[in-house]
């Protein structure tokens, strides 16, 4: 379950973080590598993982001081993918490419699918070990 926890959480984080950043998207991140993403989308990731991660959380029995760790732990997952989208995108600038692929019509190439997630699995399981594993 911790496998689709984490997969869900980066698709809420990387959906809040679309729509909010297309709705209020003003003050650029980083324009240099990535133009489209903003303060205010990063902002609505965080607001969509989070809600993600308290609503999962309790359902997987996470309560009391351990629940706090549980959606930090997200939160700061979330903040992870995004990082992980902003350095691939900067090593496609790097190479003077717009897409990493075209396997995935319309997606930017397969590494604009896995950016985040391979930036935030590692810490996600690392931090789950730290707040005791899973339940």
């Amino acid at each position: 379950w911790l496998v689709l926890f984490l997969l869900v959480l980066i698709g809420a984080g990387d959906s809040g973080a679309y729509f909010a950043g297309r709705r209020w998207g003003r003050r650029k991140l980083a324009s240099h590598v990535s133009p489209a993403t903003s303060w205010e989308g990063v902002a609505g990731g965080l607001v969509l993982g989070g809600v993600f991660a308290i609503v999962a959380g309790a359902g997987f029995g996470y309560t009391g001081p351990s629940q706090v760790g549980f959606v930090l732990l997200g939160l700061a997952t979330v903040i992870v993918s995004v990082l992980g989208d902003l350095f691939e995108s900067l090593i496609k600038r790097y190479g003077d490419v717009k897409d990493s692929g075209g396997l995935l019509p319309g997606h930017g190439g397969v590494l604009d699918r896995i950016d985040s997630l391979t930036a935030a699995a590692p810490f996600f399981a690392v931090g789950l070990a730290w707040l005791g594993g899973a339940r």
